[in-house]
């Protein structure tokens, strides 16, 4: 990674906005394509180089540790930090019969948890071995100018940029996406979900549970040497109540919640994040790109918002590649047209379904209550639709219909 002092005006290939994982990986995916790249980030070079634990823990699809790989980041995350998946549970109510996700062997998990800032942090890491790609850390957009050869950015510092291709990767509340007119579909559930590690009395042997309960929705992750990541989600008038409680009256009411589960004992801090979902009208504008939650913001429950934040940075990538390796013009209209179809075909149904899913299985309303617990028992009993549900969560919706192969590790050829 190359540094340099501000000058008034700069020239790229691509200028990527946000230095998040989607972003990062995006840059990195064009490495040995000749093609220079300026990532813009609001946060200090300190802040991106030691991200905070931030209680998010990824689970990741066997495709994305397969681009991790292929971007030569995989290695640097240490096998204490990369906790196996082996099966999920689906819990409705008081029920103890659900459905249950295992692999097709025992060899392979059906996907391998790692916390956010350790994915951000060696992202970061690989990043500053690249020698085309210069990140712009302690700015913010405060103009993008589309014209019809290339666009410029102007940066709160006074920097100007001009780049072929201005992609944005700027988070689901995406200010660039507004500027350039994009409208987005938004879907506030009303939830709230705070997340912390506990240390539990009974060993979890890598079993995750997705477990809807009446009034709550709790998820508990399967982490290294017994630990269980805890994710709490309910009413956002009812979370803030419990966010003001002091550390001692939460735990115990945290405590009570999950007395179900067994007992369970806090050792982070908590984390809460508001639960809305977003999909843009378009992905794309003139020489303008979304990747990333600025593309797609999918709700939490299915886990794969990250995984399919890293198959739009891939199928885009590929894309512009192969643009550039004959000559043409990256940023061209037809180009980004292939990326919004395919992008979309890929993700569309996936956010819509899990929506759905959501709805149905947050409802109060005793009908609902009665008719999801005895579609989670027949969906146990159903073997094709159990291992349709399995290939999801193993390797993500687009890999299960073929898109997105062979779109990573561009250059290296």
């Amino acid at each position: 990674m190359s540094s340099s002092k501000p000058q008034t005006q700069r020239r790229f290939d691509i200028v990527v906005i946000g230095a998040g994982p989607a972003g990062l990986s995006f840059a990195l995916a064009l490495e040995g394509t000749g093609m220079r790249v300026g990532i813009i980030d609001r946060q200090r070079l300190d802040q991106l180089a030691q991200p905070s634990f931030d209680g998010r823990e990824i689970a990741l699809t066997h495709a994305s540790v397969e681009r991790l790989r292929r971007l030569n980041v995989w290695s640097s995350i240490s096998s204490e930090e990369i906790s196996p998946l082996r099966v999920a549970r689906v819990l409705n109510g008081a029920s103890s019969e659900g459905l249950d996700l295992r692999p097709a062997t025992d060899t392979m998990p059906l996907a391998r948890f790692v916390s956010n800032h350790v994915i951000r942090r060696v992202l970061y890491e690989r990043v500053l071995q690249a020698r085309d790609v210069e990140l712009l850390c302690g700015e913010r957009v405060i103009a993008i100018r589309p014209a019809v050869h290339d666009t410029e950015v102007e940066l709160s510092g006074g920097m100007r940029l001009r780049a072929s291709l201005v992609v944005a990767a700027d988070s689901r509340f995406s200010e660039t996406r507004t500027a350039m007119g994009i409208p987005a579909r938004m879907r506030d559930f009303g939830r709230t979900m705070t997340l912390f590690r506990v240390e539990c009395d009974e060993p979890h042997h890598g079993v995750a549970y997705e477990w809807f309960d009446y009034g709550q929705t709790v998820a508990l992750l399967p982490l290294n040497e017994g630990r269980r990541s805890v994710v709490l989600t309910l009413p956002t008038h009812e979370m803030r109540r419990l966010l003001t409680l002091d550390d001692a009256r939460f735990d115990r009411e945290i405590e009570r919640r999950l007395a179900p589960r067994g007992r369970m004992r806090r050792i982070s801090e908590r984390f809460s994040y508001p639960i809305i979902t977003v999909y843009p009208s378009r992905f794309t504008a003139p020489r303008y790109a979304l990747i990333g939650d600025a593309a797609v913001g999918m709700h939490p429950v299915t886990a794969h918002g990250f995984n399919l934040g890293l198959l739009g940075a891939a199928t885009l990538a590929q894309l512009i590649a192969d643009a550039a390796a004959r000559g043409g013009d990256i940023g061209a209209t037809e180009v980004l047209a292939t990326y919004e179809r395919k992008h979309r075909r890929a993700t569309l149904p996936f956010y819509l379904a899990t929506n759905t899913i959501v709805s149905l299985y947050t409802s109060e309303e005793l009908p609902l209550r009665i008719a999801r617990d005895a579609i989670l028992r027949l969906s146990d009993r159903a073997a094709p639709f159990k291992s349709l549900l399995t290939a999801f969560l193993t390797r993500g919706a687009a890999e299960v219909e073929g898109l997105g192969r062979g779109a990573w590790g561009l250059g290296r050829r």
